[in-house]
């Protein structure tokens, strides 16, 4: 299994929907995250941005630690949630900076 997947999550989800699991791992963490176009710094960017700007606070912590691995710090971190403040709402960016704070 690829190490940029969350295994605890996915193992989870193999018992009820496999298919899902094969898809993350072969297709989005697999060909997706391996596509040269864009460095692993600039999908983790995108990534960040996405979830975010849908609110969904939930997949944050994986992919903050992703970010991390793949060259962003915390700084550039906070840097794009105030940024996104602007862009997609103060609630959403706020409930950002409480996963960030955990």
């Amino acid at each position: 299994m690829n190490d940029r997947i969350d295994s605890k999550t996915l193992k989870e989800l193999k018992d009820i929907a496999p298919e899902f699991v094969q898809y993350s791992e072969d297709i989005l963490f697999g060909k997706v995250w391996s596509d040269p176009t864009l460095t692993l710094k600039e999908r983790s960017l995108c990534t960040l941005a996405s979830l975010i700007s849908i609110g969904n606070t939930e997949q944050l912590p994986f992919h903050i630690q992703l970010a991390k691995k793949n060259g962003m710090n915390e700084t550039q971190i906070i840097s794009l949630v105030t940024h996104l403040a602007f862009y997609v709402g103060w609630p959403k960016a706020a409930a950002a900076f409480n996963v960030i704070k955990a």
